[in-house]
């Protein structure tokens, strides 16, 4: 069951994310906590009974009528991967990006290819690529973009 993220479930957090990105800076507990708590910030958790499991975060920015929002993270501790929890949370958080017909933003490593092949079913594409953006690995990402909805404009035009 998705459930709101809290400053309290930090810790575990910084945890999960050691799992997961151990060569890519992983974000201490003190990370977390300042982003739980910002204001423009909506982080949600998916927990096994009492144990956090897996965590989202998403950022709404700009002003109203020109709003975008911008995926900070998504994460499923490895145990419970393959499980759906994951497509939950980015569920999770379009529904915010929807409910504000907001375009969605992301950065994602290019060799991540489960995650890459979620955001593509879920509407998003390829926009750019940063050179080195994960470190201290030096992976590149792919920036990928999903359009508000009923945007009828894709992605790479130009008018």
């Amino acid at each position: 069951m998705i459930g709101p993220l809290v400053a309290r479930d930090s810790a575990r957090c910084a945890r999960i994310e050691a799992l997961l990105f151990e060569g890519d800076s992983p974000w201490p507990a003190e990370a977390f906590r300042s982003e739980i708590l910002a204001p423009h910030n909506h982080y949600f958790a998916v927990r096994d009974g009492e144990t956090l499991i897996g965590y989202a975060g998403i950022s709404v920015l700009g002003l109203d009528g020109d709003l975008e929002c911008e995926i900070h993270t998504i994460a499923v501790d490895p145990e419970f991967q393959g499980r759906g929890h994951g497509r939950a949370l980015l569920a999770t958080l379009l529904e915010i990006a929807d409910s504000r017909k907001a375009p969605v933003f992301l950065e994602v490593r290019t060799d991540n290819e489960t995650a890459i092949d979620l955001y593509r079913r879920n509407g998003f594409d390829e926009i750019g690529v940063r050179r080195g953006y994960y470190q201290p690995s030096g992976a590149d990402a792919y920036t990928m973009r999903r359009p508000a909805i009923g945007d009828t404009t894709q992605s790479g035009d130009s008018q």
